[in-house]
């Protein structure tokens, strides 16, 4: 499982221009599933996310999580995480799940999260105002 995962002043959803979710300050993740991903890497990748402590505290170090920050999740299917563009100009995708176990376990993620979320399979469109920027990539 891979996140990309921004720190945001805020962002949004919008599906067939119309908008499905919104956040204020907190985390965007844009979430691919691989293969071999399970419940239990789904359940750690979420656990992860809520306990990666990349806002500031009192002090201005980035040292507390998004809970304690009062942040919002917002948590995007995204199987393009996965794309390999190490051999020629057109990325793979072949290290992405098939879209029926990739739904299953993303929707879990999503869930434990408590995030809100974009609609799976479909093009959306993700505004986003990244706040640092903070950006990191999240691997299980």
């Amino acid at each position: 499982m891979r996140a990309v995962v921004q720190r945001v002043a805020s962002a949004s959803v919008a599906v067939d221009g119309g908008e499905v979710s919104r956040i204020g300050r907190g985390l965007l993740v844009l979430l691919g599933v691989h293969p071999d991903d399970d419940e239990a890497n789904a359940d750690r990748m979420a656990d992860k996310l809520l306990a990666l402590r990349i806002f500031e505290d009192a002090d201005g170090r980035m040292n507390v999580n998004v809970g304690d920050a009062a942040g919002e999740l917002l948590c995007v299917s995204n199987f393009t995480v996965y794309g390999d563009a190490r051999r020629g100009n057109r990325p793979s995708f072949t290290d992405a799940a098939r879209p029926e176990q990739a739904e299953a376990l993303y929707e879990r993620v999503r869930e434990r999260l408590g995030a809100q979320g974009g609609v799976f399979g479909a093009h959306m469109h993700v505004d986003l105002v990244n706040d640092g920027p903070v950006t990191l990539v999240v691997d299980l």
